[in-house]
């Protein structure tokens, strides 16, 4: 009889334990912004790595994507490479949301081009007036007899909107400006079209773009933490309220010396 009951007892046993385990993990969605989106996955990843009791999982979308969701309650943190905007927080407070921010690094937005381009910088004036349809060769801005095709991100970036407030004081893109979804489109747009020009953030920069100087300053980690280049701006995670668990743990450890090590990796800047 002791050893039927032992028999019994086994599954009932091992079945309570994989409850148990499944339970104790603890699901989070992350959604926004596609240039916070590296360090998103890859400090998710080391996490979940030490913390086994964490599900992260890390969606793209843009800025206007993630804090949308987040208060729709779909997503847990917010991705954003912009701040959040007045109407946005109406909007949560309408809906019983508190919505904070918490900056995990700093980035800088730099002008990029073809490398067969020979231009090496702008003026902010000079972008402006590329970007509202002042100029549409590159030859009025010192550049060759060539047509400029404009590639910008599309109105759910927060690149977008830091790009429109930092540099065209927010006037309008000109309404023959290529549309992209992601700071990786625009850069595979701009490598493969000689007369194309476009903006991305510092960790999207390779050696098949050339970054342009603004103002006389190229866009770097050292001009962007020195505050020296023009168009920067911090990046965010938000959540509803004061993060607790492991939402709290996480983003504790994005701004930790391990996680601000992810942020310098993936091309950003670190706050310290």
């Amino acid at each position: 009889m002791k050893k039927t009951m032992k028999m019994t007892l086994a599954p009932v046993l091992a079945l309570g334990l994989a409850v148990s385990a499944g339970a104790a993990r603890t699901k989070v969605v992350l959604e926004g912004s596609t240039t916070v989106l590296p360090i998103a996955q890859r400090a998710a990843e080391v996490f979940m790595d030490a913390h086994k009791d964490a599900d992260l999982s890390v969606r793209g979308g843009g800025s206007g994507v993630g804090i949308a969701s987040i208060l729709d309650g779909s997503c847990d943190i917010a991705d954003a490479s912009r701040s959040i905007e007045p109407a946005e927080i109406k909007e949560g407070k309408k809906r019983g949301k508190n919505i904070l921010p918490t900056v995990i690094a700093m980035d800088g937005i730099a002008p990029i081009v073809n490398p067969s381009n020979p231009v090496r910088g702008l003026t902010k004036e000079q972008i402006r007036d590329i970007y509202t349809g002042k100029y549409s060769n590159w030859s009025e801005v010192g550049g060759p007899d060539e047509k400029i095709v404009v590639v910008s991100r599309d109105s759910s970036s927060g690149t977008f909107e830091a790009f429109t407030e930092l540099v065209l004081n927010k006037e309008k893109v000109r309404p023959d400006a290529i549309l992209q979804a992601s700071n990786q489109a625009v850069a595979t747009t701009v490598s493969g079209a000689p007369g194309a020009i476009g903006y991305v953030g510092l960790g999207y920069l390779s050696p098949r773009l050339k970054a342009l100087a603004v103002d006389g300053v190229v866009a770097s980690k050292a001009t962007v933490h020195s505050r020296k280049y023009p168009v920067s701006r911090p990046l965010y995670m938000y959540t509803n309220g004061r993060p607790k668990g492991v939402v709290r743990r996480f983003l504790d450890f994005v701004r930790s010396k391990e996680g601000q090590k992810i942020v310098e990796e993936e091309g950003f800047v670190a706050l310290k």
